[in-house]
């Protein structure tokens, strides 16, 4: 990220960050701060699909909840099964989701292949599924905030002061 922001403000473009913290323990944030940039609020993308208060309270409920995004319910056989080794060692799953009492599903659209394919998760988590409706409004609301804030641009030399100098393109990351 700090690579690719360098680079931006580099050719004069205004910067943000689009990711909330997700589990980077304030690295992402100690990085916005040396380049002065903002970033989308939150611990992590659950805050930004359903509320900070929301979800506090699905876990206050139950802190046994397992939280699941379109993205998750669309990936959930490679990005968890697959980077788990669940793929190849099914015997691992109660040690990774053994303590799980509910599944929620922070829905950002609903069709028919989405809900089957989180059916098909909850199943594999042995628990029913909860859906929670949240659509994409916050999070619009959030990006908009983001980007209408967005700083200018600061020099490549106080991004260089920062320690970042060189720039990658996304695509050959």
């Amino acid at each position: 990220m700090a690579r690719l922001a360098v680079a931006a403000q580099a050719r004069g473009l205004p910067v943000a960050v689009g990711y909330a913290d997700c589990g980077t323990y304030g690295a992402l944030d100690a990085a916005c701060a040396r380049l002065g940039l903002r970033r989308l609020p939150g611990l992590h993308c659950y805050d930004l699909l359903a509320g900070p208060s929301k979800v506090s309270a699905l876990f206050e409920a139950e802190p046994g909840t397992y939280l699941l995004t379109d993205f998750l319910v669309r990936s959930f056989r490679r990005s968890v099964l697959a980077e788990l080794g669940l793929d190849r060692y099914p015997e691992l799953w109660p040690d990774y989701f053994g303590q799980y009492r509910r599944l929620v599903w922070l829905a950002q659209s609903r069709d028919a292949w989405l809900e089957s394919e989180a059916l098909e998760v909850a199943a594999m988590f042995g628990l029913p599924l909860t859906v929670v409706a949240t659509g994409t409004a916050r999070l619009e609301q959030e990006l908009e905030a983001l980007l209408a804030g967005a700083a200018q641009p600061r020099s490549l030399r106080a991004a260089t002061r920062a320690g970042i100098t060189s720039a990658r393109s996304p695509m050959t990351a």
